[in-house]
């Protein structure tokens, strides 16, 4: 990585003057790459193929082991994130629940008798009628279609609500991904602070000892090791911190991989906001209120038809003790729709239409607000890190470089270097903020218009 690399020039600078051995050699991995991995606005990662979590060296429980890139990071999220599992047992219950109401009612079966028990010729059983009826509830003005129609909508709701988690998912492993990845930047710079630090405090006692220093620059450099420290395993405990929230989106209560990989210095410019726009319609968050919408006008036209009464008819024989015959009865039976016609219900259901429009209207205006915001910190974020890396570091890596010289040759205090290299090295540490802000501003922005949308323009 650029920065990286940079960071590793200017340490390599200060071990040279300190020890004059050289620059040492660098290896450096292949990173991966961000963005493309993610295909085209909400259909990114809907299927998650299983192996692609295997692709690393090792897994444990669902838990990766060694390094692992952002893709494995939210094929291994989507698979396994107990939020997103819930909103998929929700679609799956509201599939179900198109299956019950599309059942027509059970049948009752009804058995009554009569004239028994009584005096004279009606005493014991014999003059006895017994009555068996199967009766079966008619639905009327198409009830049964409608709550069909209300189910399927739902069920179209739940997959919209499952689509925007999903997206908030990825949005959430996609900024934690990269907190990790800053955290490990931060911790190997505080590293290489500490450990040019101990070695300047060591040239420092030297030259002190050997009278070519005052005590003083003894006791700068040995104030500053410990400083550095403190740093450094502030720094640590960061990362740690970070690594444990990773984990917890795919489920693991702790994270047993070793790093994260990615190429951190990667920029794309903002795409237009003009026609990053035109995706709002599309996302689940202001699509869904379309479905919430028909959900109601099909709620009033339920309301409508619960007014209708139903019918209730019934079939069966008659036994009749006394004169050992049988007959056949038929019943029919329907309320009067005299008092209760379902008038508050249809209010309800049009009052609910009318919310459901507002609802659409917050939804669509918190959508643009939104956008506009994750714009404005996605440019910000731009123009800062690269501003930072084409201008700031450098000019601050070009002092730096200055002040060792001015210093080997005598003409620049031990003061004067400790502030250049403490300038070079807050740059880089800004600069990794701004990189990870940046990241992190992008994964709020396609959130909203579709993962990999600022890639793949």
């Amino acid at each position: 990585m650029i920065g990286s690399i940079r960071l590793s020039v200017g340490c390599a600078m200060i071990l040279l003057f300190f020890s004059g051995n050289g620059f040492p050699s660098e290896s450096s991995e292949a990173p991966g790459e961000l963005g493309t991995e993610h295909g085209n606005r909400y259909s990114t990662l809907q299927s998650t193929d299983p192996a692609s979590v295997t692709d690393h060296p090792g897994k444990s429980n669902g838990n990766p082991t060694g390094a692992i890139t952002l893709k494995q990071a939210l094929a291994l999220g989507l698979l396994q994130n107990p939020e997103l599992a819930a909103s998929f047992w929700a679609v799956r219950a509201a599939e179900a629940r198109l299956i019950q109401e599309g059942l027509l009612p059970n049948p009752e079966i009804e058995s009554s008798m009569e004239n028994f028990g009584g005096s004279k010729d009606l005493s014991g059983f014999d003059g006895a009628e017994t009555t068996i009826q199967i009766k079966q509830k008619i639905e009327l003005g198409g009830k049964r279609e409608k709550r069909e129609q209300i189910a399927a909508l739902g069920k179209n709701i739940a997959h919209w609500d499952y689509e925007s988690k999903r997206l908030d998912v990825i949005a959430d492993i996609s900024k934690s991904f990269w907190d990790v990845l800053a955290a490990q930047e931060k911790c190997a710079i505080a590293g290489e602070i500490n450990v040019l630090t101990e070695k300047a405090y060591d040239l420092a006692t030297e030259r002190v000892k050997a009278g070519k220093a005052p005590p003083l620059e003894e006791i700068q450099s040995q104030v500053a090791v410990t400083r550095t420290r403190i740093e450094s395993e502030q720094a640590k405990r960061a990362l740690e911190s970070a690594r444990k929230i990773l984990a917890a989106t795919w489920g693991s209560p702790q994270p047993i991989f070793e790093k994260v990989v990615a190429d951190m210095d990667r920029l794309a410019p903002p795409p237009s906001l003009d026609n990053s726009e035109m995706y709002l319609s599309q996302n689940p968050d202001s699509a869904k209120w379309d479905a919430e919408i028909e959900k109601n006008r099909a709620l009033i036209q339920a309301a409508g038809a619960d007014g209708v009464p139903d019918l209730t008819v019934g079939a069966g024989p008659r036994f009749d003790n006394q004169s050992n015959s049988t007959a056949f009865i038929m019943s029919l039976s329907v309320p009067i729709p005299l008092f209760n016609r379902n008038q508050g219900g249809i209010s309800e259901a049009e009052f609910n239409l009318a919310q459901a429009r507002e609802h659409k209207k917050t939804a669509v205006l918190t959508a643009q607000k939104n956008l506009d915001r994750a714009y404005q910190d996605l440019s910000a974020s731009y123009l800062t890190a690269d501003a930072l890396n084409k201008v700031a570091i450098p000019a601050a890596e070009s002092a730096f470089s200055a002040a060792l010289e001015g210093y080997r040759e005598g003409k620049l205090g031990y003061l004067s270097v400790l502030e250049t290299q403490r300038t070079f090295f807050e740059v880089k540490y800004q600069y990794v903020t701004a990189m990870v802000d940046y990241h992190k501003s992008k994964a709020d922005f396609e959130r909203l218009i579709g993962p990999g949308m600022v890639d793949n323009r």
